[in-house]
């Protein structure tokens, strides 16, 4: 079965930090540039960092440059996403998603949802005292 599958979230106070790893299976992410999402409640989904699929391109969003740090690990089939210094604003349910391109070496945080092939099944992030 083809599938993302995202772990890592949880409560955290404001501060703090958090690791989310998102794990391929069914399908090599090598292949794949790998993007993080995020969406609060009532609000709409916004692209967070993403990772070209041989690691050499990286792109984060600007509230989260010098907090967050995405890598990968295309032997373990796997993208890790390295929080720290949270703030309640970061608050969301975190997703990861697959994509192809169009550059085969540069990533993007598209807003067209329907450009990514696979997508994850989220993990809760709060941030709170």
């Amino acid at each position: 079965q083809v599938k993302l599958v995202e772990s890592g979230g949880g409560l955290v106070q404001p501060g703090g930090s958090l690791r989310l790893s998102c794990a391929a299976s069914g399908f090599t992410l090598g292949y794949y540039h790998i993007a993080w999402f995020r969406q609060a409640p009532g609000k709409e989904r916004e692209g967070v960092s993403c990772i070209s699929r041989n690691g050499g391109s990286v792109l984060h969003l600007h509230s989260v440059k010098g907090r967050f740090t995405i890598s990968r690990d295309n032997t373990k089939n796997m993208v890790t996403l390295q929080m720290t210094d949270l703030k309640p604003e970061d608050t969301a349910v975190y997703y990861c998603a697959a994509d192809r391109g169009p550059h085969p070496y540069v990533c993007a945080l598209r807003p067209e949802m329907g450009h990514y092939e696979y997508w994850g099944q989220g993990t809760q992030v709060t941030v709170s005292s």
